[in-house]
């Protein structure tokens, strides 16, 4: 058993009839949703793509057409939150900074760690203190299911306006903590100076997901942190 106590089994299925059974049993899933590794899957598109492009015999069942993919029930994937920590406090004092998001935000001191118990809920560490932050329920409601989240509302009310983070993708005063790395994690970026603040979130369901990918739309960056996660190298694809 690994130092970390996670194992991994593999079962060779090489039964003609159970592999046949299994094909049939997948032909009547009507979607799969790709959770996590969104980047890699359209990375193999782009290079089976060009391959097909480059090999005048191309026929359709070349190695380079498939990659790699696990999938699991939604019931057994669990999303975990997905954090932020800001370097500044974009030119403000504490106070001012505060009095910024009383302007939208329901702000009260505490409990120690303040972990977002629902939705609309958000903690903040500053300056070695919790604070419990709560969307006020009359904030327009937008048909969009993706600016309906929970991290959509902290960009758009606080981040962006009050932080100055215009994008988070880009900008070099934001980072990211994944929930697996527990509220400690939070308040060691903070207390090492290293960070002015940082926000706990609450997790996005696995509901919220499956509804922004039916519409078509995107997840915002950074918003979910799955597991289980695998070990890399177990199992290798080979695009010969």
């Amino acid at each position: 058993m690994p130092p970390d106590g996670v194992r991994h089994r593999l079962w060779v299925i090489d039964d003609g009839k159970v592999i046949d059974s299994l094909v049939k049993e997948f032909a009547g899933v009507s979607s799969l949703y790709v959770a996590d590794g969104h980047h890699r899957s359209a990375a193999a598109a782009r290079v089976g793509d060009e391959r097909a492009r480059a090999n005048p015999n191309h026929r359709g069942d070349e190695e380079y057409n498939f990659f790699l993919a696990v999938l699991f029930p939604h019931n057994q994937l669990r999303i975990l939150d997905y954090n932020r920590v800001v370097r500044d406090l974009n030119g403000l004092q504490p106070g001012k900074f505060i009095a910024e998001i009383e302007k939208t935000f329901d702000v009260s001191e505490g409990p120690h760690p303040a972990w977002p118990s629902r939705r609309g809920e958000y903690g903040m560490y500053l300056k070695g203190k919790w604070y419990t932050l709560h969307a006020p329920g009359d904030l327009p409601a937008d048909p969009d299911p993706v600016e309906r989240l929970d991290v959509s509302i902290l960009q758009r009310e606080l981040l962006g306006p009050i932080l100055g983070i215009d994008d988070p993708r880009t900008n070099k005063r934001i980072d990211f903590v994944g929930g697996i790395r527990g509220m400690d994690e939070l308040e060691r970026r903070v207390n090492s100076g290293e960070m002015a603040v940082a926000f706990a979130l609450f997790p996005t369901s696995i509901d919220e997901l499956m509804k922004i990918a039916d519409a078509g739309k995107t997840m915002p960056p950074k918003s979910t942190w799955f597991e289980p996660k695998l070990r890399d190298g177990v199992v290798v694809h080979f695009l010969s």
